[in-house]
């Protein structure tokens, strides 16, 4: 009997520092949540990391995460909408405090809007837009008016005639349509200018030098070249230099990515349009402190576009 009593009283102790142990873990762990609490949290789902201009948006993100003291978690959709709708549930199972959502598709995305808006967390967009959902802002570049100077460029470089190649993006996304939108606005206002082909390549570089090449073997004359953005621009300057036309052909593509700009100074490319990335990513944590602090921000925020020639390519600031 002694011996069991003994035991049951072992039993009580050990019970009892078991309990000790949880309850101070239970206390640590919330200690660690309030302190986590105590720092803003920002979910930022980016539609692609295997682009160049989306890793600078990520990079300037991180820079001004870095500095600000902004937990910052970022997802990579791989440009596939239903993957993208699936880091953004899980980000919202993050106890994010703001989320930043640049979008594969300006459709498909409203449906993760949505999801934050029944969250009641804080979205807003950035680089191409939502076509549904309650967004807070938009922050990004006017595309449209991206269209044109690549449109006003091939005008004056090639005195209004030609025959011209438009490679287009990613044609779901509000980028993708108003760049080709601005840019025949002013081909269609010149009568000298003839669209010789016109094809989506998604904004991506190997598409493009694809679709170039069987457009140089289509067209044995070719004057102008617009690609939507630089990604495609080089893909295009592949296979134009391949097929040994670079002397005839002038190029310009969109965003000013380190690599466009060496090509400029290389005498490869003849232009792009600057549309820093890295300032965007910076921007959208900077927007995210100020909806975190109830701050009014502008429904639509617009950031400059710039022509960029060898000219001016080494005074252009990307970073």
């Amino acid at each position: 009997m002694k011996k069991i009593i003994s035991l049951l009283a072992m039993f009580v102790v050990i019970i009892g520092l078991v309990g000790c142990s949880m309850d101070e873990g239970s206390s640590t762990k919330t200690e660690s949540k309030a302190k986590d609490n105590g720092k803003l949290k920002v979910g930022l789902s980016m539609n692609t990391l295997n682009n160049p201009f989306f890793v600078a948006v990520k990079e300037g993100a991180e820079a001004q995460a870095k500095e600000d003291k902004v937990d910052l978690v970022i997802t990579d959709a791989q440009n596939d909408p239903g993957k993208q709708l699936s880091d953004v549930e899980n980000l919202l199972q993050q106890n994010i405090d703001v989320l930043v959502i640049d979008p594969t598709d300006s459709d498909a995305i409203a449906q993760a809007v949505n999801k934050a808006n029944d969250a009641d967390i804080p979205v807003f967009t950035i680089d191409r837009s939502s076509n549904g959902g309650e967004v807070i802002t938009h922050i990004g570049f006017d595309a449209l008016k991206s269209g044109n100077i690549a449109g006003t460029f091939l005008k004056d470089a090639l005195g209004g005639k030609g025959n011209i190649v438009e490679i287009q993006g990613i044609l779901g996304t509000n980028v993708g349509q108003l760049r080709s939108k601005g840019f025949n606005e002013i081909m269609d206002a010149n009568s000298g200018f003839k669209v010789v082909a016109r094809q989506a390549a998604n904004f991506d570089r190997g598409e493009a030098m694809k679709v170039m090449e069987d457009i140089l073997q289509a067209n044995p004359k070719i004057d102008g070249v617009y690609a939507a953005n630089d990604e495609m621009a080089l893909g295009a300057l592949a296979a134009i230099e391949a097929a040994g036309r670079l002397d005839e052909i002038t190029l310009i593509g969109c965003d000013a990515i380190d690599p466009s700009i060496e090509a400029i100074k290389a005498g490869k490319l003849e232009a792009t349009i600057a549309e820093p990335p890295f300032f965007l990513g910076k921007e959208a944590v900077i927007t995210a402190q100020k909806i975190s602090k109830k701050e009014s921000v502008e429904k639509e925020v617009i950031l400059d576009s710039t022509l960029v020639t060898k000219e001016n390519a080494n005074e252009v600031k990307t970073k």
